[in-house]
């Protein structure tokens, strides 16, 4: 009898509409996020029932609900070790990790350093609006100083968080930054992190419309700056990639800091993945090391 051989369907946009319709406000960045990391999807042919989304707490982590794929939305700074337990129990699946500057620099920090040590083989989004919005408009870890907020009414006076530099101190293999506004620049750098084997970071600025009104689409816009414009840039030199996540002011510059290849990821350094996703995997224990095991115990 003849194999049957199923052809996958094309994928389009539709297919990866969510059954949820996006409460964000009108003119947030996140939509600009979500139709990207669609398009990324659907040019690389990734199929739904192969996609896993996991997200944390905030505006952007309600991010799994508005996109057809597996998901799960997890605690608050909590996404990061939930995507990997997701990615080591079955590492067949891409697993992409959403979620804001807050949820991700602040409770989520320590979880954002091991997760880059351990170089899981995650590609992490993160909305970065540099406002807490959720709760409606406190300072964030990557407020800047002298910024007016709802919990720092006279000024923010403490100096942010630098996440690219953060990145490429703790050992991110794949680090990146864009720009919401930029559809078509963050679409290409969402599916080079997806391809990349290795963690991958991509800050994206991500402008709230409604709480801040400092880091706008208009102030950004004529500061943004693509790395891939420049003829120097090489994404493989990390000190050169440092040294451009220091710029800020009248140009910030945007794309792939930096990126190696020659590190293996969590999951290629785990010889029990070596039989494949443990989802497929036996879990019953050979009668002999049963045997063995109560003995010892007798």
């Amino acid at each position: 009898m003849a194999t049957e051989i199923v052809t996958p369907n094309t994928i389009t946009m539709a297919d990866l509409k969510g059954r949820v319709e996006p409460d964000w406000c009108p003119g947030c960045g996140d939509y600009g996020v979500l139709a990207a990391v669609q398009k990324a999807l659907v040019e690389l042919q990734i199929q739904p029932h192969e996609v896993c989304t996991i997200s944390g707490i905030g505006c952007s982590s309600n991010f799994p609900g508005f996109i057809e794929t597996y998901g799960m939305h997890t605690l608050h700074g909590r996404a990061l070790p939930v995507a990997t337990g997701v990615k080591m129990a079955n590492h067949a699946l891409t697993v992409l990790v959403t979620g804001g500057d807050g949820d991700g620099f602040g409770i989520g920090c320590g979880h954002f350093v091991h997760s880059m040590r351990r170089n899981a083989d995650l590609t992490y989004i993160v909305m970065d609006n540099q406002i807490y919005g959720l709760t409606t408009g406190q300072t964030s870890p990557t407020s800047r100083m002298a910024m007016k907020t709802k919990s720092t009414p006279f000024g923010n006076v403490e100096n942010p968080v630098n996440p690219v530099a953060l990145a490429l101190a703790a050992g991110a293999t794949f680090v990146a930054r864009g720009f919401s506004a930029d559809q078509k620049h963050l679409t290409e750098l969402i599916k080079q992190g997806i391809e990349h084997k290795g963690f991958s970071f991509i800050d994206v600025f991500s402008p709230c419309v409604t709480f801040n009104h400092d880091n706008t689409v208009q102030w950004f816009r004529p500061r943004v700056k693509r790395l891939e414009d420049d003829p120097s840039h090489d994404s493989s030199n990390w000190e050169a990639a440092m040294d451009k996540a220091q710029i800020w002011g009248e140009e910030i510059p945007i794309g792939k800091f930096f990126e190696r290849t020659d590190q293996a990821s969590l999951q290629e350094m785990e010889p029990v993945l070596e039989l494949g996703p443990l989802v497929h995997q036996s879990y019953r224990i050979p009668a002999e090391t049963a045997r063995t095991f109560i003995e010892e115990l007798m």
